[in-house]
């Protein structure tokens, strides 16, 4: 089972880093993908997407997997 650190959770990280939520869509978390595409759309708009964008990257490079 792939954990931290596995290639996909490296690969999903890198998806996020371009478009936040990208990550957990590769990873099959479709509603957590949503709540990031959507918090970070808003969240642009206050010049503070970056928080939500950084969390977005972590998230998916420490999913652990089902």
């Amino acid at each position: 089972m792939p954990g931290q650190g596995s290639t996909g959770n490296v690969i999903a990280a890198l998806a996020s880093l371009f478009i936040p939520g990208l990550g957990q869509l590769l990873q099959g978390r479709v509603i957590k993908a949503f709540i990031m595409v959507v918090l970070a759309g808003i969240m642009w708009l206050f010049f503070l997407g970056w928080l939500v964008h950084l969390w977005s990257v972590i998230d998916a490079a420490r999913f652990k997997g089902h």
